[in-house]
């Protein structure tokens, strides 16, 4: 649902390649009957006379996996209409993230439609919270830049290195990210030649980043969360800063060792003393990462890069399904980035 978008356009070359999903639906009300080889010649090859479909309830019936590629607000409306005609649903919007309702009106601007559906999504980082994605019937995939900053800040949180409060996060990332409908922010001459930081203060990322921190480590935490937009088609680097924990003089050596511990054995993260760069990780679903201890300033920086179509959104999103339904983790997902 929503496949017209960018992550939906990523989410069907994903499946074109995938061993055990094959695409039945996939509804683009606003490009319903228009083919998607025309609006994509990229997956001309796969899809070469299907055409973006009308979107009913009915037309999920009996489907094994439903990934919704809905812009904020919509899923909230849909999703209980679809609920139980098909076996699991992933959201890649962030209408169902935050568990607190009243986060809603605060970071988003308007109610929850929905608050009764909150406590039933699983949180979609499978990384982190596994367990919980293993069979999971409603699953809420995480947003790109909470992504980014969680899995740079996690370890270090549970190593207990750093201290929770006050950490800040600056991310640059691309203009993918604003989605497929043209904005006045997002056309060629407003972003060419510019970096611009937005979201002050206020960016709807923090509270999810918080939440997901603070349920992963039990360590209360607070982030100060600035994305900066780039000229960049697709991509995310996220550079973190924390105080060291009290008492703790932590060494770059430490720092990457708790990165280690952590994503020991994970096939899409790559732990190295290299500055990950955001082209390492194109059209692959992986996550580079590499921590610093600064002895002079006593700061701890972590540094993480993803592509936020892949890992960011439409990768992650089939790394769910596929631990929903009981298929490797790693079905369909290239580990190889693009280069250059």
């Amino acid at each position: 649902m929503g496949a017209s978008g960018y992550t939906g356009a990523e989410l069907l070359r994903l499946l074109a390649g995938h061993p055990n999903f094959d695409l039945k639906v996939a509804t683009g009300d606003s490009m319903a009957g228009e083919s998607i080889a025309d609006l994509y010649p990229s997956l001309a090859a796969s899809y070469r006379d299907r055409c973006f479909d009308a979107y009913t309830p009915e037309v999920v019936d009996g489907l094994d996996v439903v990934f919704c590629g809905l812009p904020h607000g919509v899923s909230m409306g849909v999703i209980p209409d679809i609920r139980g005609k098909a076996g699991h649903i992933v959201d890649l919007g962030s209408d169902f993230r935050l568990h607190d309702k009243t986060l809603y009106p605060q970071w988003y601007g308007a109610e929850h439609t929905c608050p009764e559906l909150l406590d039933e999504f699983v949180y979609g980082l499978p990384e982190l919270f596994r367990p919980k994605l293993q069979g999971a019937e409603l699953i809420a995939a995480t947003g790109c830049n909470a992504a980014t900053a969680i899995f740079a800040l996690t370890p270090l949180l549970e190593a207990g290195l750093i201290d929770g409060q006050g950490m800040v996060v600056d991310i640059v990332t691309g203009v993918s990210g604003a989605g497929r409908p043209p904005k006045a922010n997002t056309t060629f001459c407003a972003v060419d030649e510019d970096v611009v930081a937005y979201g002050l203060l206020t960016h709807r990322h923090t509270p999810e980043i918080e939440q997901a921190l603070t349920e992963r480590t039990g360590v209360a935490t607070s982030v100060l969360f600035t994305p900066h937009l780039a000229p960049l088609n697709r991509g995310i680097i996220a550079t973190c800063y924390a105080r060291p924990a009290a008492g703790v003089e932590p060494t770059t050596e430490d720092a990457i060792e708790a990165l280690q511990t952590v994503y020991r054995g994970e096939p899409f993260m790559v732990v190295s003393e290299r500055s990950p760069s955001v082209k390492a990780t194109l059209g692959a679903n992986t996550v580079h990462l590499t921590a610093r201890a600064d002895p002079r300033t006593g700061l701890v920086m972590v540094i993480a890069t993803l592509d936020n179509l892949m890992k960011g959104a439409s990768g992650m999103a089939v790394q769910n399904a596929n631990l929903a339904v009981g298929l490797p983790e790693t079905a369909g997902l290239p580990t190889v980035g693009v280069y250059p």
